[in-house]
């Protein structure tokens, strides 16, 4: 498991250092080697993997959709409401998130629950209250196992390089938050039981949106 953000981590490894003007990786494989591009017109030719398309529902009943991510930065987790060993911590992490960035109307946060066939709609709507999340631009989903999944693994990578060795029927549980930016393009990946690197994403997703 990841103990530290890929961020932190290529900090005491390369000559990037951690401020928040240096630029962001791009991510463009499961095993998650990082890619320093700044050059647009080399990011286009070098970074072809973006999210894949889905529709889910959140816990307002509203569907989320592809479509409607692009042009934002948004955060995205798996989760479910029924775990009690690492999901409290980070959805109290995340809430710090949200809050933060709850009246930013060019970010969203993705929460999808890997066990779509007991987290009905009602059910994300209690978790959400008993959390006291009330960002609405952060998104309790639910909708197919099997999309779900795919998206998990084969798009966001969230089990970072066993993203391809696992099928469905295989349970999906991890701790990994993942940072993609207007384009789709995954930026960044994180540990959301850690505070520092909760610390890290705000600063990244901050550094996002003023590039806008």
């Amino acid at each position: 498991m990841f103990r530290i953000a890929f961020g932190s981590f290529l900090c005491l490894i390369t000559l990037w250092g951690c401020n928040s003007s240096n630029p962001l990786p791009y991510y463009n494989s499961p095993n998650f080697t990082p890619l320093f591009i700044e050059n647009p017109k080399a990011v286009g030719m070098q970074i072809d993997h973006k999210i894949a398309d889905f529709r889910a529902t959140d816990q307002n009943e509203d569907t989320i959709t592809l479509e409607q991510l692009k042009g934002k930065v948004h955060v995205a987790n798996f989760m479910f409401t029924r775990c009690t060993s690492i999901c409290p911590t980070m959805t109290n992490h995340l809430k710090i998130i949200a809050d933060t960035y709850e009246k930013e109307t060019q970010f969203a946060l993705l929460s999808f629950s890997v066990t779509p066939w007991m987290d009905s709609i009602p059910t994300l709507r209690s978790f959400a209250k008993s959390y006291g999340i009330k960002a609405k631009n952060w998104h309790l989903l639910t909708g197919q196992k099997s999309e779900i999944y795919s998206l998990a693994r084969r798009s966001y990578f969230a089990e970072k390089n066993l993203g391809y060795t696992k099928d469905s029927t295989e349970f999906l549980h991890t701790e990994h938050v993942l940072l993609v930016d207007p384009k789709l393009r995954l930026r960044g990946i994180y540990n959301a039981t850690l505070k520092p690197d909760m610390l890290q994403l705000q600063k990244d997703i901050a550094q996002l949106l003023a590039e806008k």
